[in-house]
């Protein structure tokens, strides 16, 4: 695939993790949709592949998929995309491990029709690359940033092999980096069709009540970033955080307020 110029299930609250993006422990438990496949049934807008995997579609043509963290990092959920196009699907972000990623590809090769044909990961944190060794076995290009790229491979995971520039498109995605934030690597996805952003680990969700993980931070920078965010899509009409509920731009105005609020360090 060329590069050119470039509402999950109720949401679990989050848990400090190490190499992802949480930090609050879990509280108890319009366009015109692509024609299915001749002769298929149409996919149900929600889906339960694994009590650790779910779907949901949140955009004709676009579903949102939820995916939990093993014991040690708390059962944290973690969102991505499902993207279609045409007869094939975009992956934005892997699950938090190859078994949850292999079912997300059979899904959209059996439910959707639509297999995987190109992903694209938003930082290298194992919320958003965990599941990479499922795509390297099955020959699925990943598309990151150079960051990215080598980041991931420092924490031991197999590196995305495609490089994305800072402002891109990736079939119907564009591509952006607002600036470093949650990580110096964090990159956003803007689907201009619907008018909806999947913010990644860059956007805290409305239940968060601090930052979540900000070892990997340039909190300093991240109001500059969220600035030129606003800027670059000022129409937005739905965001997607990495994890929790999405909602609107007042999920922005949110992680302005908790960088506000952020201790100095």
């Amino acid at each position: 695939m060329n590069l050119s110029r470039l509402r999950p299930p109720r949401a679990w609250l989050l848990l400090l993790l190490g190499t992802a993006c949480a930090s609050t422990p879990p509280a108890p438990d319009q366009g015109t949709p692509a024609p299915s496949a001749v002769g298929q049934a149409p996919a149900a807008d929600e889906a339960v592949l694994a009590e650790d995997v779910r779907i949901r579609r949140i955009a004709p043509g676009v579903w949102l998929h939820v995916t939990l963290a093993g014991e040690e990092w708390g059962r944290t959920p973690s969102n991505g995309l499902l993207v279609e196009q045409g007869d094939s699907t975009l992956l934005v972000d892997t699950a938090w491990n190859a078994r949850q990623t292999e079912l997300l590809l059979a899904w959209a090769k059996d439910t959707l029709h639509r297999p995987v044909r190109a992903a694209l990961v938003t930082h290298s944190h194992a919320d958003r690359t965990g599941g990479m060794s499922a795509l390297v076995a099955r020959g699925v290009p990943v598309h990151a940033s150079e960051d990215t790229a080598r980041l991931t491979a420092g924490h031991g995971r197999p590196a995305p092999d495609q490089r994305l520039p800072e402002t891109g498109t990736l079939g119907p995605l564009e591509v952006f980096f607002p600036g470093p934030g949650h990580s110096r690597d964090n990159l956003v996805v803007w689907l201009p069709a619907h008018r909806l952003l999947f913010g990644g680990c860059f956007v805290k969700d409305a239940g968060a009540r601090n930052l979540g993980n900000v070892e990997d931070a340039d909190v300093a920078a991240w109001p500059a970033s969220l600035k030129r965010l606003r800027q670059r899509f000022p129409d937005m009409r739905e965001v997607v955080p990495g994890h929790g509920e999405p909602g609107g731009p007042e999920l922005l105005t949110h992680t302005q307020a908790l960088l506000r609020d952020a201790p100095p360090g």
